[in-house]
């Protein structure tokens, strides 16, 4: 009796009678077992090559697309979004640019941010993450410390933005970092210490490397408390840094510089020279960052410079009801999934606007004020099935301000 021919599989080498079914090719075979495996892997791959992470999809957003962009969730500070729009095509043409010794090499353009809490700085910073779809880093500086000391290392800035990039360091290396509250790293008097100087100027010394573009080595989970980890390599040159901070009382420095008092009378001077001392930051300059306390290294490394406008009335009122995100359309949406329609009075709004003036809040305080009036509505309408609808008006909104307590509203924000 002649034996039955037994057919294999190409890949596996399974048997015809351990799998579901054998495909023949040319000549080879393939089971269906690894036709389902190849099959992820193309998915996989394909996947991967679609990610906009590359410098050619950057360079298809022009900076007016940039800027079309950050108006949907940035109301105002038209002057900030211009600049950093620009700062960020310019980084990233930057990135696509092919190595050749004989041409000229753009260096990086790092930016700072200075303005008045609740203006805008984090917001701007994360939706141009946002609409790249690059790796995204917040870092605090403020605790910050110099290698050695109690607190954490600059190079730990490095290891949020890896952990955001899911450890693809291709990916991390084309990232940006913002980097808040920079001006509370200022040396504390505008002489170089001989001493050390642990959360000021010896984190400004630290932080150059990082700036200029440098490999440094990163432990993957923190430095201290993971001493026996394995460090990776991540190259900052192609990284954008932006640093935002408030730098209170920086406008004292510029109105010296502009020969004008910050309260009184000014020098009688041309119409020409006449000083906007409602917002003296626009007149912002590295020598006032270098009067303030950041060294010459760390404002050099900073090229680009621009300020943030106090938002007044009109502003956040326009934030409270504009963005794609806006405040009040969140709350609609919570409210809507209870099946309850929520309206605002324009009197409410106002009361809103106005208390978050009255106690310095920025845009930031706008959620605070809310949450504080609404919180009664969240806490007993999902029980109540007959209530449809709530409209709030001035008289609500002003009788439920009233039993927050004020103090600690101010003290949280």
């Amino acid at each position: 009796m002649a034996k039955k021919n037994t057919h294999y599989c190409s890949f596996c080498g399974r048997p015809e009678s351990e799998t579901d079914m054998l495909i023949s090719g040319m000549e080879a075979k393939i089971c269906n077992l690894c036709a389902d495996q190849a099959n992820l892997i193309i998915k996989e791959e394909l996947g991967s090559k679609k990610k906009p992470c590359g410098p050619h999809h950057h360079n298809e957003l022009k900076p007016t697309e940039i800027k079309a962009f950050l108006d949907t969730y940035v109301i105002g500070q038209e002057d900030a979004k211009k600049v950093l729009a620009v700062a960020v095509y310019n980084h990233y043409k930057r990135i696509s640019q092919l190595f050749d010794e004989n041409e000229v090499e753009i260096e990086k353009s790092n930016i700072i941010l200075v303005g008045e809490t609740g203006t805008g700085k984090t917001l701007l910073a994360k939706t141009i993450a946002r609409m790249l779809h690059v790796p995204f880093a917040i870092a605090d500086a403020t605790v910050l410390t110099e290698a050695g000391y109690v607190g954490e290392d600059v190079e730990s800035i490095l290891t949020r933005l890896l952990q955001a990039a899911d450890y693809d360091v291709p990916s991390a290396e084309k990232g940006i970092i913002f980097i808040d509250e920079i001006d509370k790293i200022a040396r504390k008097s505008d002489n170089p210490s001989i001493t050390r100087d642990v959360s000021g100027e010896g984190v400004q010394q630290a932080l150059l490397k990082l700036l200029e573009g440098t490999a440094v080595n990163v432990p993957p989970q923190g430095g201290r408390k993971h001493p026996e980890q394995k460090m990776i390599s991540v190259d900052t040159k192609n990284i954008l840094f932006i640093a935002g901070g408030a730098f209170q009382g920086i406008e004292r420095i510029i109105a010296n510089r502009l020969r004008t008092n910050v309260v009184g009378y000014s020098v009688a001077g041309s119409k020409d020279d006449v000083v906007d001392k409602e917002n003296l930051l626009q007149y912002i300059s590295p020598r006032d960052l270098k009067g303030f306390g950041l060294i010459p290294e760390i404002v050099g490394r900073m090229p680009v410079l621009t300020y943030l406008d106090p938002l007044d009335k009109e502003a956040l009122k326009r934030i409270l009801t504009e963005p794609k995100n806006a405040i009040t359309k969140q709350f609609e949406k919570l409210f809507g999934m209870d099946n309850v329609q929520l309206t605002f009075e324009d009197g409410a709004l106002d009361l809103i606007v106005e208390k978050s003036i009255e106690f310095k809040l920025g845009a930031r305080g706008l959620r605070s004020i809310m949450e504080g009036i609404l919180i009664d509505a969240m806490f007993e309408l999902p029980g109540k099935k007959r209530v449809k609808s709530l409209n709030i008006t001035r008289d609500y909104a002003e009788e439920k301000f009233t039993r927050t307590n004020i103090t600690k509203l101010k003290a949280a924000v």
